[in-house]
């Protein structure tokens, strides 16, 4: 595994500078192994919701969690106000850093990430391929 650290600064969109990271570094395959920061402002989609949900409130982040690729992500956030309540769902553009996001990826350089409809649930859900087998067969 490959690993990068990367820190966000205020007023960066946590999604959006992510993508752009994986994208920029043409990376196939990568996992969230840690974050700590706060938001200034908070985008989510909430659990079974098709609209999203914005919060305008100083919050911690006190989860990421997620797949990464060039192909696609999926990263879940779990943030926590001044009272300690905590909410989590889909991050999605609108996450904007408050103070700093510190992260540390996970490449792996073995496998590729892709996302394919499943016809079971209705979305793009992730399709993990070996980049070192003959024929790049799915795992």
């Amino acid at each position: 595994m490959q690993v990068y650290a990367l820190r966000l600064k205020p007023g960066q969109d946590l999604k959006t500078e992510l993508q752009n990271f994986i994208t920029g570094h043409k990376i196939e395959a990568a996992a969230i192994i840690t974050c700590v920061g706060s938001l200034q402002k908070a985008t989510l989609r909430l659990a079974n919701q098709s609209e999203y949900q914005t919060y305008e409130q100083k919050m911690e982040i006190v989860s990421l969690v997620g797949t990464l690729a060039v192909e696609g992500s999926h990263v879940h956030i779990s943030l926590s106000d001044s009272s300690g309540t905590t909410i989590g769902g889909h991050l999605v553009e609108g996450c904007l850093v408050y103070t700093t996001a510190e992260i540390i990826l996970g490449v792996l350089p073995d496998l590729r990430f892709a996302r394919e409809l499943d016809e079971a649930s209705g979305y793009k859900e992730l399709k993990v391929y070996s980049r070192k087998r003959k024929n790049n067969n799915k795992f």
